[in-house]
């Protein structure tokens, strides 16, 4: 039985990066950036590399991205993990892509590889959007899974049941659904495991392919954004310490009266 598990990932700026803007003041300047996979991408290549080893045979697993040249070392870095092989989407058009384009994108990609199963972060922690991986879901017209904690499967190949547990506000919720499906992972799915020397070797030799939106059949409209950066801002940390003296009670009224007048929490 061959199984092929599709696994969406995106190449994110390390979180110990110290942002910087860059000219124009509508993108962050990248020329010092340190760039991983999405730690969330992370539990969704795991869970991949289980399904496989699960379903046996000759099931495979696919990692696709879209971003440009450098996005290549973290599609390595799954097949690495152990992932079969890589697919990189990208050309001048996605330049400027927001969810709307990059949805086009990885549903067309997804469907050219007529994957049984969808795997992704449940959101990239750098535009934190957490829109991407629904929109594709609904380009293609499948069951999403959202947040999703634990997952189980009565089979692998196209209609077989699945059961996802995902985290939701005050507790958990349970889906069934059929696949194929889209399912995005969250912390505590499961562990990730690390790169080893000869999975590092073997990926050097693993193939990687490379195309442009056009020859996965996305064109015109499908790569026009529907979002446009005005502004990219820092946030200010202004850190101001007030030492109260006194008594207790004393003490204590004043601290409620500064929370609540200046600090402005309560």
């Amino acid at each position: 039985m061959r199984v092929k598990i599709a696994v969406l990932v995106k190449q994110t700026p390390d979180t110990e990066t110290k942002p910087k803007i860059g000219a124009g003041g509508k993108a962050l300047d990248t020329g010092e950036v340190k760039w991983v996979m999405n730690p969330y991408d992370e539990f969704a290549v795991e869970e991949g590399l289980r399904i496989k080893e699960k379903a046996g045979g000759d099931s495979a697993v696919v990692v696709v991205s879209v971003g440009p040249d450098r996005c290549v070392e973290t599609i390595r870095t799954a097949l690495a993990m152990g992932a079969d092989t890589g697919l990189q989407v990208w050309d001048a058009a996605l330049e400027k892509a927001d969810p709307f384009v990059t949805a086009n994108v990885l549903a067309a990609a997804v469907k050219s590889l007529d994957a049984d199963i969808v795997l992704c972060g449940k959101q990239a922690i750098d535009g934190d959007f957490a829109q991407t991986q629904s929109r594709v879901a609904e380009i293609l017209n499948i069951p999403q899974a959202n947040i999703v904690t634990k997952l189980e499967l009565s089979g692998f190949a196209k209609g077989a049941k699945a059961k996802a547990t995902r985290r939701v506000e005050g507790g958990e919720e349970i889906l069934e659904f059929t696949l194929p499906a889209l399912v995005s992972c969250e912390k505590g799915i499961n562990e990730p495991r690390y790169a080893s020397l000869p999975g590092i070797m073997k990926a050097k030799k693993k193939p990687l392919d490379k195309k442009a939106p056009a020859d996965i059949g996305v064109s015109g409209d499908g790569l026009e954004p529907r979002m446009d950066t005005v502004e990219v801002l820092i946030p200010e940390q202004k850190r101001r310490n007030t030492i109260i003296k006194g008594e207790l009670p004393q003490t204590a009224k004043e601290l409620v009266r500064l929370l609540r007048e200046e600090a402005k929490v309560i």
